[in-house]
Order: structure tokens, then C-alpha cells, then sequence
């Protein structure tokens, strides 16, 4: 089974930036001082307005109980609208007013009462007709006076505090870890975290495993800047830009930590995607913001993690949009990396795992001058690495670090730092003192697998279907001469499959068209055992099916494996095609492809049934076992099969159409 893990290794531990986002409401130290304003607009109108502590009454109650006794001390209008009433303070003890004296806030001065008015003078000709009927000669002092109404203007002005508080926040929170951080209009400064300190990364170059090549590449760059007089005397310039390209978990982020813990220089670092904002014009902001920092602080580097997020092919965009904010952005960056202005003592780092995405105006020398590839890491690189990992781990004497390397082909660097943590995490699940070279296997098989699913619950003949299907890829890739080396075969359900043949990859740069047919046909054993031992084929082969069609299209469409097609290949490397609806070739040769993919399945599915029809008692025993046993690994597989590459079928026994040749060794066996 293959794997390619998308996990980007990124070390042991996490720097924290220097200058990361602050609160919206700015930090610790003035953040109640928000508080405070807020508490005071929100009651201001209560303390202010007097008649809030007063009682509201009505005419009715004002003639029979307060004007009837004579208690009225004077009574003001308040802008023509409202009648503050003042008792007099012989009154206030009496128990019918003591609800207004006991009022919380309320003030002994008054006032004690208010009501509403219509008019001015209807309501002094009632007080007037009140105090006559009542035979009251002592008119009461009723005073004008013009105030300022507080809650009509809080009422219109509180939405408007509300919604600038709103954008506040929601600008600190946009803008916030930019420099400065509480800036309303600050989302246009540069987001990059800066490490001054020399040594404040704990990761350094000692913890970099393997990549020699490109490890020397990058401590050349540091040396750059710590002593730049040794080249520069020769007439040397110091390169602007350094590319790490790699597959994701090759270890790009991690070199430029290490750059960042050995470099004693400014180092800034920042993602491409934090360039691209809603607002228009941001990205280019940032841009000329970090360079401008960076050019203060040099000799410094800056290191763009992931830079196709704003680097991307400027062609490839949507031709309809006429001012796209990524495009402005990455011309700002090609300004700056080369543009009419000095840029010395400042280098560009930049890591991407899309180095075809890339516009290629941003991969010319001048602007990233050396391109340092990081490729997933050999059987010696890959025990190196194991190595840096396993120094926290309480291992046991049984764990071999060449075995694990061995077993472990085609792993990225942050695959191996899975393993080893999974390894961990399942000892001390088991309750183990020490981990062990089991535990390593349980994870290798669970990080490229899944987890093992015991519990899931199948019917009796959709397991021996699956046992006989399983065991026709072992049985037909033991007895075919270019298939990778079979490891054990499982009928326990793991992830989404109901079993596999686990096989150990050979480290290979170039495949032959003899091992292209091969694997193609140690791919289609498992539907050929169905086929030959129940007449009758499943859907269990569909994810065989797929990989066996891609890969005879890649074999007659890409590398040029068909003798009627020819050596014509319509790979494309630069991915232009991808814009194209159609396809680079004719309808003929369309046809063609399709019909010579069809006879080389066709004739490889053939020639794996006569295969497993010479072995299909050995095919019957492995089934059996695995219905057994659920697991057989390479010992069991020895015993019943035999040394593999003793029995590697002659030359005229692979002619799929050679009938009597399979019905001489049926009988014979």
C-alpha cells in the first residue's frame, strides 16, 4: 500500500511571536478605562435627569391629594412640557408621602412629583380653577425654565456609540497583529512576527536530520549575513532570495526555524495567505510595510511561508476580474524583491510545495537567485531522522532504528515524527514502561493504513470473499518478478477498506515498462481470485480498478510505454493545459489511447487469472489461513508459498492466450 501524508513537519517546539495580536479592546493594563466609558454613557441620562427619582402622577391625584392639603411648595415647568412638583417639608414625614421621600436616589429638595402638561396655559387656568374651588387664597409659585432633554439626545447618539464600537472592534481584530496593534486604521501594516534574539527558536540546524545538500545551502545564507565581507571582497553579491521547494512534510518550515534559532540577525517571519485581505489595496501594504521593517533592521531575513497563497501565476487568474487584490499584491512583491530601489542586506526565504503555481517573473534570478529542492529522505536520511525523534521516547532494547528506516520508504520527515509519536502514545496506552519495536509496527500500519476496526461487523461470505481476494494479491505478486516485496496480508477491516496485502516498496527513480505491467498485474489479483474461485466478481476491486486505469494511462498517455501510440508523452509540466476545456491531442488519437489502455488491462487481467489458475491450491491454503488466523505475516507466507523468486513463472508461461500450459500445471498439481 502507498501513503503520502499531507503533514508539514514543523519541529519540536513552538516559538511565540514577539508582537502577536492584542485584544480588541486593547490590553490588560487599559482595558477597563472601556469599561468605565461605557458604564457611564449607559446611566449618565439616569443621574442627570432629575425627574428620574420622582414619582409621575395624574391631574386627578394632584388636585385631590396634594393641592386639596396644601402641600405644593412650587412647582417649575420644564420646557413647556413637564411639571416638576416641590412639597413642602412639613409634609414629607406624613405617611401618605413618604413613598416619595423613600424613592432610591430620591432627593429631599425635591422634586417629589412630575406630570405631564398639554399647554402651558391650559394648565395654569386649571391650577387656577383648582385653587379657587378649593378656597385656597395662597397662589402656589409656579416657575418656566428651558433644560436640556438627555435622553432624547442619548437616544439617537447610543446607536451611533454602539456602531462605532462595533467597526472598532472589528478593525483591531483584522488589523490587530500588525505593528502597533491598536491602531483603528493599523490593517495595513505588516502581520510578520520578528525574532531579534539570537537562539530564541529552540530549533536549530543540529535538529535537522538528513537534507545535507540543502541544510549546507541555507547555513550558507546565514553565513551570508554574519560575514558578508568574505565574499563581497571578491565582488560577490549576496543572493536576495532562497526557494525551498518539497513534498509537505519534507521539513521547509522547520529549515527556516533552524534559520531563525542560528541566524543572529532580525528574522521576520509571515504566511503568503496573511497578505490578502477583504480591503483593496492591503496586500500591497503589508508588502512594502514588511520590507520597510526589514530594511531598518538589516542585515535581517524575511521568510514567506507557503508563498503560492499570494504568488500565484498572474495568467491563471479569472480573466474577468481587471484588479484582482492578489495580483496587486504580488506585484508589489516583485517591486520589491528587484525592483528600481536598493535592497541590500535583506534575504528573501519562501517555501511552497506548488513551485508549478509560482508566476515566473517571482522565480527569476534576482529575486529568488537559488532554488533548493527538499526531497523525501533516503533509507540513511530516513534513520537520521528516527534518530532526532526517538531522543524524547523511553525506548526498549528490542527497537532497531535501521529496521524502522527500512520499513518505512517513501516517509516524509513529519511522517516519521508521526510514527514515533503514535508509537509513543500506544505503549502508554497498553500501560507499558518502555516503547517497544511492536508498537512502532502498530503505528506504521495505523498511520498508513488506519485504525484497525475489529469491532465492525461482517457476514461470513463477505469474509471469505475478501480473504480470497486478498490472498489473489498475494499469490499473484509472489509469483511475479517486479512487484515489490509482500510484507503480511490482513482481512482485519482498517480505515475504509475490509483488507490489504501490505508490501515494502523498493527505492526507485525510473520504472521500467516490465514493472509498470507487473504491479498492474499484482493490482487486478485480487478481482482474477474472485473470479476464478466463485465464477463471479464483487464490487470489493473498485479502488483496484482506479489505480490500475490511471496508471495505464499514465503508461501510454505520459511516458510513452505503447508501441501503436508511439513515444509521444502529453504530460505537461507547466500546467498551462489546465486552463484548456479540451484535450492537447485529436479525437483519433483520443480513441487510440483509449483503446490501447483498454487492451493493456485487458491483457494484463488475463494474464493474472492464468497465474492464480497454476496456483490455485496455493491460493485456497492462503485463504484458508487468513480465515484463520486474520493475519499472516512473511514467515507463514514462506512456509506455504515458498522462497519467493523460486518460482518466478519462464518467459513462455506470461502469454495470457497459452491455454495449455495453465491446463498442464492444473493437472499436474
Amino acid at each position: 500500500m502507498d501513503t503520502d501524508p499531507q503533514i508539514e513537519e514543523s519541529g519540536k517546539n513552538v516559538q511565540k511571536p514577539d508582537n502577536g495580536p492584542r485584544p480588541p479592546f486593547g490590553s490588560k493594563g487599559v482595558g477597563w478605562i472601556y469599561w468605565i466609558v461605557l458604564i457611564i454613557i449607559l446611566f449618565f441620562p439616569f443621574f442627570s435627569n432629575q425627574m428620574g427619582t420622582a414619582e409621575e402622577i395624574g391631574w386627578t391625584k394632584f388636585e385631590e391629594t396634594l393641592l386639596s392639603e396644601n402641600a405644593v411648595a412650587k412647582i417649575v415647568v420644564v420646557n413647556k412640557e413637564t411639571a416638576e412638583i416641590y412639597l413642602k417639608k412639613e409634609f414629607l414625614d406624613k405617611p401618605e408621602f413618604k413613598d416619595s421621600k423613600n424613592r432610591l436616589f430620591a432627593s429631599e429638595t425635591g422634586p417629589h412629583y412630575f406630570m405631564t402638561i398639554g399647554s402651558v396655559e391650559s394648565f395654569e387656568n386649571k391650577l387656577q380653577s383648582a385653587q379657587k374651588s378649593l378656597g385656597q387664597t395662597e397662589k402656589i409659585d409656579v416657575r418656566y425654565e428651558n433644560r436640556t432633554n438627555w435622553t432624547t439626545v442619548f437616544s439617537w447618539l447610543f446607536p451611533l456609540i454602539l456602531f462605532v464600537i462595533f467597526w472598532v472592534f472589528m478593525l483591531r481584530r483584522m488589523g490587530g497583529g500588525g505593528r502597533g496593534g491598536g491602531s483603528l486604521f493599523n490593517f495595513g501594516k505588516s502581520t510578520a512576527r520578528l525574532t531579534e534574539k539570537p537562539g530564541k527558536s529552540s530549533v536549530t540546524f543540529e535538529d535537522i536530520a538528513g537534507l545535507k545538500e540543502a541544510k549546507a545551502e541555507v547555513m550558507e545564507v546565514v553565513d551570508f549575513l554574519k560575514h558578508p565581507e568574505e565574499y563581497t571582497r571578491l565582488g560577490a553579491k549576496i543572493p536576495k532570495g532562497v526557494l525551498l521547494v518539497g513534498p509537505p512534510g519534507t521539513g521547509k518550515t522547520l529549515m527556516a526555524k533552524a534559520v531563525a534559532g542560528e541566524a543572529q540577525v532580525p528574522f521576520f517571519n509571515m504566511s503568503g495567505s496573511e497578505f490578502v485581505e477583504m480591503f483593496v489595496g492591503v496586500g500591497a501594504s503589508r508588502v512594502r510595510d514588511l520590507f520597510k521593517r526589514a530594511k531598518e533592521k538589516a542585515p535581517s531575513i524575511i521568510f514567506i511561508d507557503e508563498i503560492d497563497a499570494v504568488g500565484r501565476s498572474r495568467g491563471r487568474l479569472n480573466a474577468l476580474q481587471a484588479n484582482d487584490e492578489r495580483e496587486s499584491t504580488l506585484n508589489q512583491l516583485l517591486t520589491e524583491l528587484d525592483g528600481f530601489g536598493d535592497n541590500t542586506g535583506v534575504i528573501v526565504l519562501a517555501a511552497t510545495n506548488r513551485p508549478d503555481m509560482l508566476d515566473k517573473a517571482l522565480l527569476r534570478p534576482g529575486r529568488f537567485d537559488r532554488h533548493i529542492y527538499l526531497e523525501l529522505p533516503s533509507q540513511a536520511e530516513r534513520m537520521e531522522i528516527f534518530k532526532v525523534h526517538l531522543r524524547p521516547l523511553k525506548l526498549a532494547k528490542d527497537v532497531d532504528v535501521e529496521v524502522l528506516a527500512k520499513l518505512s520508504p517513501g516517509f516524509s520527515g513529519a511522517d516519521i515524527a508521526n510514527i514515533c509519536n503514535e508509537a509513543a502514545l500506544i505503549a502508554a496506552r497498553k500501560k507499558k514502561k518502555k516503547v517497544e519495536h511492536v508498537d512502532f509496527m502498530t503505528a506504521r500500519d495505523r498511520v498508513i493504513g488506519g485504525l484497525e476496526r475489529k469491532s465492525k461487523i461482517i457476514s461470513p461470505k463477505e469474509k471469505e470473499i475478501v480473504a480470497y481476494h486478498e490472498a489473489g494479491h498475494a499469490v499473484s505478486s509472489w509469483y511475479l518478478e517486479h512487484v515489490d516485496a509482500l510484507v503480511k496480508v490482513s482481512i482485519i477491516p482498517r480505515g475504509k477498506s475490509l483488507g490489504a496485502a501490505w508490501y515494502l516498496p523498493e527505492e526507485r527513480q525510473i520504472v521500467t515498462k516490465a514493472q509498470f505491467i507487473d504491479q498492474l498485474c499484482a493490482s487486478l489479483g485480487g478481482r482474477a481470485a474472485e473470479e476464478v474461485i466463485f465464477n463471479e466478481i464483487s464490487s470489493g476491486a473498485l479502488d483496484d480498478l482506479e489505480k490500475v486505469t490511471k496508471q495505464a494511462y499514465t503508461m501510454v498517455a505520459y511516458y510513452g510505454l505503447n508501441e501503436k501510440v508511439g513515444p509521444i508523452s502529453f504530460y505537461d509540466s507547466t500546467g498551462n493545459n489546465e486552463r484548456l476545456l479540451g484535450k492537447p491531442y485529436s479525437e483519433d488519437m483520443a480513441k487510440l489511447i483509449d483503446k490501447e489502455v483498454q487492451n493493456l488491462v485487458t491483457t494484463s487481467y488475463e494474464r493474472t487469472k492464468n497465474l492464480l489458475l497454476i496456483h490455485k491450491t496455493e491460493l485456497e491454503k492462503l485463504a484458508k489461513l487468513l480465515l484463520k488466523k486474520e493475519v499472516v505475516e512473511k514467515d507463514d507466507l514462506e512456509k506455504l508459498l515458498g522462497k519467493r523468486g523460486e518460482k518466478i513463472l519462464s518467459k513462455e508461461s506470461r502469454n495470457p492466450i497459452d491455454l495449455n500450459y495453465v491446463r498442464q500445471h492444473i493437472s499436474t498439481n
